[in-house]
């Protein structure tokens, strides 16, 4: 009953917020709201075009993996509340109305999954064992990122370096567990190598991107020159407090995740790994949204997203609930630091961009393999066959699937056919 109320709770306010234009989740959307508020686009416009820019990645890419995780993956419920609250004009009655439709599709995401996880169990071919297949490489490949980011960032040369070193520590922290060589007050410490890995290679990055000094205040006189709207932000601070409480929460109870690489690992049960990753994933963030909030005056619901490590790392939920409050409540008085600070270190905020880049394409190869894997668990043979002609088919169209959704996408497809076969009397599932 918690899961659910909170997921309404979010699910309202999250919709409100971009009803008012106080926050938006969709990177791509913050830049046009503020084309709304002061007059320049219309309300039907900018709920189209918020339909356009989140509708399928909705279902695409956030359900899908939702479903193979057993954890929502939060892009299913902000990219949603946006459309609904960017999608009905502004009033009194009108953004209650959001609220209400927002909590209502809340609570629709929650009880919608666990009906489609209900169904496939119901069916001749039950695919659910095979599904959960498709995180398997995630868990593994997050490590790697650091090292693309390092590689597109700087150099090959240093990317491989940074990416030997991490394997290297991997490897060690393996090799020290299975001999128990690692020991606090007498009793042997299991680590975790992917874990380890990820903070070797973001240390590099780190190290590599601080290297880079600047005297340009650029951000800085954004910052100045869009005061108004950094202004803005702060004057709905209590509202993003309440957001980044309810999304702690949740995180702490498990029932959202940030990101699918997070998502993946905690659906393991491999706790600290998953809120290593989500802070990873949050710092190198940082940077994208802080220059978009200062230039438009628009936040982000979950703020830098450091609200999902928080949850994790909390002893509990209301704990979880407090700090992630005062996160968010840091995150919009430091807004103007943190210009600054982005104007001394370039390197820094480059590497925000890069990492988000490294972190897609490490999720479109992880997320390829698993959904292979699973198809080929749920219909052997056919399953490598249907992913690899449906990923290229995809490529040879356009694109209309972002590609992180494929592997998901393309699993699910495999289990509608192979039980559609089954029916038929034309393919015995395996025992």
């Amino acid at each position: 009953m918690v899961d659910v109320i909170l997921l309404i709770a979010i699910g309202a306010l999250s919709a409100v917020m971009a009803n008012l234009g106080i926050a938006v989740f969709n990177d791509g959307l913050r830049p046009i709201v503020p084309e709304n508020l002061e007059g320049r686009m219309s309300r039907k416009e900018l709920g189209v075009t918020a339909f356009a820019m989140s509708f399928g990645l909705v279902i695409g890419f956030g359900i899908p993996i939702s479903i193979a995780g057993s954890i929502i993956l939060i892009h299913s419920i902000l990219l949603g509340t946006d459309i609904i609250g960017l999608s009905i004009a502004r009033g009194k009655f009108s953004t209650m109305a959001a609220g209400v439709l927002g909590g209502l599709y809340g609570a629709g995401i929650y009880y919608g999954l666990q009906v489609v996880v209900d169904l496939f169990a119901r069916l001749p071919l039950n695919f659910v064992d095979g599904f959960n297949l498709v995180g398997e490489p995630v868990v593994v490949a997050f490590m790697v990122f650091p090292a693309i980011a390092v590689a597109l960032q700087f150099s090959v040369k240093k990317g491989i370096v940074t990416f030997l070193v991490a394997a290297l520590a991997r490897q060690l922290i393996v090799f020290s567990n299975e001999k128990g060589l690692i020991e606090i007050g007498g009793s042997s410490v299991t680590l975790s190598p992917e874990g380890i890995a990820l903070v070797v290679g973001m240390v590099f990055l780190m190290a590599f991107a601080m290297q880079e000094k600047s005297d340009d205040t650029s951000m800085e006189q954004m910052a100045t020159l869009f005061v108004d709207r950094v202004n803005r932000i702060k004057k709905f601070a209590v509202v993003l407090m309440a957001s980044g409480a309810l999304l702690a929460a949740a995180a702490n109870l498990l029932i959202v995740s940030g990101d699918p690489i997070t998502l993946n690992l905690l659906a393991d049960g491999r706790i600290n790994e998953g809120g290593i990753a989500a802070l990873a994933k949050a710092l190198g963030f940082v940077p994208l949204i802080a220059s978009t909030a200062i230039a438009t005056g628009v936040y982000g619901p979950a703020g830098f997203t450091l609200v999902f490590a928080v949850g994790i790392f909390s002893p509990n939920p209301f704990i979880a609930a407090a700090i992630g409050a005062i996160v968010i409540l840091l995150e919009v008085l430091l807004l103007s630091k943190l210009a600054k600070f982005l104007d001394r270190y370039p390197g820094v905020r480059a590497s925000g961009e890069n990492i988000r880049t490294a972190m897609t394409r490490v999720l479109e190869v992880a997320l390829l393999i698993g959904g292979a894997n699973a198809a080929n668990a749920i219909v052997p043979g056919f399953g490598f066959f249907a992913i690899a002609g449906f990923y290229l088919l995809n490529e040879a169209g356009g694109r209309p699937i972002v590609r992180m959704a494929v592997g998901p996408v393309g699993a699910i497809a495999v289990g509608i056919i192979g039980n559609i076969l089954a029916l038929l009397g034309i393919f015995t599932p395996p025992a």
